[in-house]
């Protein structure tokens, strides 16, 4: 059975427009030859691909298999132009990896200077996204190692544990809410906030979060990272929710208060997730390996008081 990458390319345009006229000219090819180039494929296979009705085209079961391994498929092509572009210019390897807010901001770094003081060859493709969408992306071929927080199904992916991470809400001085130990979400909602930009996760997280008490958050202002929410929070422009950690290392300098959110979903695990460990590159599976350490060695003492903090106490 033979498959062309015009054919891989027509099916994930179409099943992406839902229909078979955008997705002909997402292909650069006319509608007529769209149309046959998928008939043959479904002749081929002895598969019904498309369901086409007036109102466009849906993708039958076997369909949405085809466009899943053809996403892989087309991913892995694009993994191999760009790896050998890199080649061409003296590099030796490219890692692709996502990650929530709070393991790019938070742990990262120091990891990933670790990373490639040892690997000068290497280059790493570090973005931002939610955990659900970094399971689809490792899953799918878009990216090599994913760290993703919370309640998230792995499917079949090898998961490895990382972190622990907690969100916090962090208040001004004398705000009304400084002296409570402890707070629901929702109860958050009737104050204004200091979030960061929309397109980090920690946004959509929280936008996800107050969608299902069906509440907007009163967002007063964006900023573009967790030193400048708290130095807004702390000259009394808002309230804002942040990792604890962020939280904590800002509050040392800062006049800032932090306070335990009680819902469940503010104490998340985080883990590194990657579709099959032996199939990476050995300079991938070694930024897998420096990650697993960075883990096992830096949970001890997350959400520890500092004893010279006037902070109110926060609890698990």
């Amino acid at each position: 059975m033979h498959f062309d990458l015009v054919d891989l390319r027509l099916m994930v345009h179409v099943a992406d427009a839902n229909s078979m006229t955008r997705g002909a000219e997402l292909s650069f090819i006319s509608l007529p030859a769209a149309s046959t180039r998928i008939k043959n494929l479904e002749e081929s296979m002895g598969v019904k691909l498309l369901y086409r009705t007036s109102q466009g085209v849906t993708l039958t079961l076997p369909g949405q298999a085809f466009v899943q391994h053809a996403r892989t498929v087309l991913g892995q092509i694009e993994h191999l132009r760009g790896d050998m572009q890199e080649y061409a210019r003296g590099i030796k390897g490219h890692v692709r990896v996502f990650a929530n807010t709070t393991a790019l901001g938070e742990f990262l770094p120091p990891v990933l200077r670790a990373y490639l003081r040892k690997h000068p060859d290497v280059d790493i493709d570090l973005r931002e996204r939610l955990s659900n969408d970094i399971i689809r992306a490792v899953g799918e071929g878009q990216t090599d190692i994913g760290i993703v927080a919370g309640q998230v199904r792995t499917e079949s992916l090898v998961a490895m544990p990382y972190r622990r991470d907690r969100l916090v809400l962090v208040v001004y001085a004398d705000h009304a809410l400084a002296r409570r130990k402890a707070v629901a979400f929702g109860d958050t909602l009737e104050y204004d906030y200091i979030g960061l930009h929309e397109s980090s996760a920690i946004h959509a997280f929280l936008r996800q979060h107050s969608d299902l008490l069906h509440r907007p958050i009163k967002q007063r202002i964006q900023v573009g990272n967790f030193e400048a929410a708290c130095r807004m929070i702390e000259a009394g422009v808002g309230i804002g929710i942040l990792p604890e950690s962020a939280a904590r290392r800002h509050a040392r300098s800062m006049d800032i208060r932090i306070i335990s959110i009680s819902d469940e979903w503010s104490n998340r695990e985080m883990q590194i997730v990657v579709r099959n460990l032996e199939s990476l590159p050995s300079f991938a599976r070694e930024l897998v390996e420096l990650l697993v350490e960075d883990g096992a060695s830096g949970d001890e003492g997350l959400g520890d008081t500092d004893s010279d903090s006037d902070q109110v106490p926060t609890s698990n």
